[in-house]
Parts: C-alpha cells; structure tokens; sequence
C-alpha cells in the first residue's frame, strides 16, 4: 500500500453517537486523492468498532488494547499509520466542505511549517468560533492559553475579522494537521498529561526546535465542545490546571523559570479562592488536587525538561503574549482578541 498524502484520524472511546452523527460529513468532505480516513478506537464497548466497520467500509481501523486516553491513544495509534501529514480531529467535528485543501496548500508551500490548524466555529451556534481553538492559539506568558475569537470563556461571532492566516502559538488538538516525521520526531504528545493541553505542550516543543504553528482559517470545522468531557466538568479543572504547570516546568526558558512559575501558582491559588468564595467546592477541590499531583509529579518533569534542552534552537516566541491575560480581562475588562492587541 503506498503512503497517504493525508490521514485524518479520528480518536473515539464509547463515541457511537458522536460517529452516527459526525463521521458520514467526515468521509465525504475527505473525498481527495492521497487522503485516508482512520477511527482508532481506545477499546470501546458500545458497538462503535462494528458501525465503521459495517457502514463505512473505506474507513480504516486502528484498534487498541485498552482506554490510553488522548495522549496515548493517538501516539500509539499513529505509530501504525503511514502518512506524510497526520490530521487528528475530534470525533465531534463536523468539517467544511473542502476543508482539506488550504491546509495542505499551507504544508507543501512552507516546509518550516511543523503544524497548522482551521478555524474551528460552534456546531450548535455556527455564527460563533468555538472554544477549543477559535482562529488559532496562544498563550501569555503565565501560561494561561487564549485564541483569536476566544478570551476566556467570552466567544466573538466570526464576523471575517481574523481570516488572515497567521503564525500562532499552538493550534487545537479538536482539528490539528501535523508533519508525521515531526510528530514522531519530538515524541508526540506528553502521555502524562492523559487528556488536556497536551497539544499545547507539543506545539510549545515544536516551535523551540525552531519551527511555526498557522493558522489557516480558508479551511473551518465546526465542533461540538465537551463531547468527552464537558466545560463545566470538575476533572477537566483538575487535568487544565496540573497541565498546565506541567507545560510550564517542561518548556519556560531558563531565565523565566522561577519567577514565572511562582507567579502562575499565585495565581492559581486565587482561583480556588474565588471558587471557594462562590461554593463552587468540587472546583476549589479541583485546584488543590491540580497542585497536588503537581508536586508528585514535578521531578519527573524536571527530568523531561533536560531531556529536552538539547533540541531548543529558540526559546523567545513573538506569538506570547508579554503580558497577563487575567489582568487585561477581568481588569482591564478587555474581551476580544483585537482588544488586546
């Protein structure tokens, strides 16, 4: 079998009714020569392997043995596929019509390009961009990540204002198209992590081997959000806040290291505070277990930042924002993108 020009890769564990729904556009929006499209399945048990199987028959499966998570299911799953470009996508996007090409047009015309993603509008309120990548990612230099089109949890309406393609910090692991040699190359993603920010940190690690992150937002997906784990869940608190420091440790440079940890810990530590001032206890819970499991796993982050050390050709990124996002939107009361620019 010859090499795929393209593999979209669904990720799906116990999603039978995200596939129902959202695969058949897949397929037949990636009708183009040199695209495949995968499901690989983390050991689902509601019938999810048998409906591809039996109704999408042009749709290749990668089968694992157990739940590895985000994380893991997709570096294992995509150490098996053949491909010059991988494109992971969350099983609850619906994308574009010809969502593939501008995309590809991106990779084939800057090879120092690691990684570009679409934009990614609301499914249910498609005026909207949606949370998880917007018209593309960035962070500030606390580590508190944002998009174009999305502050916080403040969406804009997709009004054309950030159609220009555009080097950004990290794009959405929701829909995410990457050179396969570069993925593989820097490790993938932190299995660590299990599920959240991990593409944040990969992309982190890319852009220090001197590499860029586009945005691309000629090409739109529209995504469900918290089709595995809602908004407003408690662990998804827990696994965004320990992560997040876990990318910081692994990927600050040296000269920021300490100061900008402590600050970000500050921080967070007023974060419990206002969840536990407004009752929301699961939340405060949420946070102390972030910095506990933190703790515990510090050394062992510490040992991947060394081992990353020796790939780093540039640790100072135009694309962060020199500044503290929490004090420009609850402040300063900015609330769009353009306002902080």
């Amino acid at each position: 079998m010859s090499r795929a020009k393209v593999a979209v890769v669904i990720l799906n564990w116990n999603g039978l009714e995200l596939l129902k729904t959202y695969l058949p556009s897949v397929v037949s929006n990636s009708q183009s020569e040199g695209v495949e499209v995968y499901v690989a399945d983390n050991a689902s048990e509601d019938g999810s392997v048998d409906f591809v199987r039996e109704n999408f028959p042009t749709v290749r499966l990668v089968l694992l043995d157990r739940n590895y998570g985000f994380a893991g299911g997709y570096n294992r799953a995509l150490k098996q596929i053949d491909a010059e470009y991988f494109l992971l996508l969350n099983s609850d996007v619906e994308p574009g019509k010809e969502w593939l090409s501008p995309l590809i047009e991106m990779m084939e015309s800057a090879p120092n390009v690691a990684a570009c993603a679409p934009k990614i509008k609301s499914y249910k309120e498609p005026e909207l961009f949606e949370y998880a990548g917007a018209a593309g990612g960035f962070i500030d230099k606390y580590g508190f990540p944002f998009c174009r089109g999305r502050l916080f949890d403040v969406l804009e309406k997709d009004e054309g204002q950030y159609d220009e393609p555009i080097p950004v910090f990290w794009g959405s692991g929701a829909a995410l198209m990457i050179r396969s040699e570069i993925y593989l190359g820097s490790g993938g993603l932190d299995e660590d992590f299990f599920a959240h920010m991990e593409e944040i940190d990969l992309c982190w690690r890319i852009k220090n081997r001197g590499y860029e992150i586009m945005s691309v937002p000629q090409s739109e997906v529209f995504h469900l959000g918290g089709g595995t784990l809602h908004q407003q869940n408690s662990h998804k608190t827990y696994l965004n806040f320990r992560n997040n420091l876990f990318m910081l440790v692994k990927n600050l440079p040296k000269k920021r290291f300490v100061r900008r940890i402590l600050f970000r810990m500050v921080l967070d530590g007023v974060a419990g505070l206002h969840f536990l001032l407004k009752g929301e206890f699961g939340f405060f819970k949420a946070v102390l277990r972030a910095h506990c499991s933190f703790y515990k796993g510090l050394g062992k982050m510490k040992r991947k930042r060394k081992e990353l050390l020796p790939a780093v050709k540039e640790d100072r990124h135009k694309v962060i924002f020199n500044g503290s996002l929490v004090w420009h939107f609850f402040f300063k009361k900015q609330r769009t993108y353009r306002e902080l620019k």
